[in-house]
């Protein structure tokens, strides 16, 4: 009878840690089942498939950079909306008014989202001005110079190479006519076969070392799970205009982040920081360091969202980019970044981008107001922190 108990026991106990682990996917799978149905199935339609990923690519950019701010410690960085607006408001003015070479003012745009990231680290990582204060008076600096520079009005970018860098889609020769697209068909089984290649290949080594892993079912049964919504998400694009150049900027930055944060040891500073900065510092880690990259690092893909999100619109104005920052700083938390820091992945950053993205489209095409969605997402938010905390409370963290 108490060895029936025991077994009991420890099937709860997997089952709890499961629903834990996968709380923000499962909810993901919820929302995205929910609106299927209050939208009729419009939601599923190829285009608005498409325009998902590429809507909220600049959430995901920035994400990733919001993520090794918060990573330190629960920080973050309230400046990057006004970042987007200075530096897509001197690269419309640098394009439209001055005649600049795209590729010239390109770089030059960086180097600028690069340098208002460095003023802020050098700040917080040096001086030890709370990231807070310091953001904050970046927030009004920052706008207030993109509002100078486009003289309080709007510039438009209409030069079709600086356009296509960002935004074109991708044709290749021999797959893709004007009435049939491939490549995305292509793409997608070429992802499923690293996919899989990566599992086999993490459990061969796992093994070989002796670790401990999870159960055959489980890795691969993930996988396919993965490699199914990876070739449904390409079968959908093969059936409007295929692979958008922006989609691959966003999978690129979220590729080498994931990379940084999993399998590098200077990743991993990001989370003994947030997780105990004496302790650290004592293992002779320049943790003054560590928050003077986080921010700027947040500063250059601040700079990057800036182009993504001139050629996305088209124009700019002296709103661009507001409450840019909530969006990524909301994907990072319902992602399962902790609000007290030392803990989030890529992945779960995606998750929460994604899940703030449906809820976004899905209440758009049902005609919802603004007002609504704001009142949804800061629910949503509030949820995933209430959660965090809690789990933390139990945990004893």
């Amino acid at each position: 009878m108490s060895e029936k108990k025991e077994i009991q026991g420890a099937a709860s106990f997997d089952l709890g840690a499961f629903l834990t682990k996968y709380s923000m996917v499962i909810a993901l799978v919820i929302v995205f089942i929910l609106f299927y149905f209050l939208t009729g199935g419009r939601l599923l339609y190829a285009q608005n498939m498409s325009n998902l990923l590429l809507q909220n690519g600049y959430v995901l950019v920035m994400a990733c950079g919001m993520l090794l701010c918060i990573l330190t410690g629960g920080n973050i960085d309230l400046s990057v909306g006004s970042v987007i607006c200075m530096v897509g408001g001197v690269a419309a003015v640098m394009i439209n008014n001055m005649g600049v070479n795209i590729y010239l003012t390109i770089l030059l745009c960086l180097v600028l989202g690069l340098a208002a990231g460095v003023w802020q680290g050098y700040w917080i990582g040096h001086v030890r001005i709370p990231p807070f204060i310091t953001t904050l008076g970046g927030m009004f600096i920052f706008r207030g110079i993109g509002r100078l520079v486009l003289d309080s009005k709007t510039v438009p970018v209409q030069d079709a190479a600086f356009l296509n860098i960002f935004t074109a889609y991708i044709k290749i020769p021999g797959l893709d006519t004007d009435t049939r697209i491939l490549s995305p068909l292509v793409v997608g089984i070429l992802a499923v076969v690293v996919i899989f290649y990566t599992t086999i290949s993490s459990r061969a080594n796992k093994a070989k070392k002796g670790y401990r892993q999870n159960s055959a079912v489980t890795d691969f049964g993930r996988s396919a799970l993965i490699s199914a919504a990876v070739l449904a998400y390409c079968y959908l694009l093969s059936q409007y205009k295929g692979i958008s150049v922006m989609l691959v900027w966003v999978v690129v930055i979220c590729l080498i982040y994931h990379f940084i944060t999993s399998k590098t040891a200077f990743g991993r500073y990001f989370y003994a920081v947030g997780g105990n900065e004496k302790a650290t510092q004592l293992s002779g880690i320049n943790t003054n360091k560590v928050y003077f990259i986080a921010y700027a690092n947040m500063g250059l893909l601040a700079g990057l969202c800036g182009l993504l999100c001139l050629a996305r619109v088209g124009s700019v104005n002296g709103s661009t980019g507001t409450s840019f920052e909530m969006d990524a700083i909301g994907s990072c938390f319902i992602g399962g970044a902790s609000a007290y820091g030392g803990s989030g992945t890529i992945p779960g950053v995606i998750i929460g981008a994604l899940l703030l993205g449906v809820i976004n489209m899905g209440m758009s095409i049902m005609g919802i107001g603004d007002s609504w969605q704001y009142v949804v997402k800061g629910g949503v938010l509030l949820v995933a922190v209430i959660f965090d905390v809690v789990s933390n409370r139990k945990s004893g963290k």
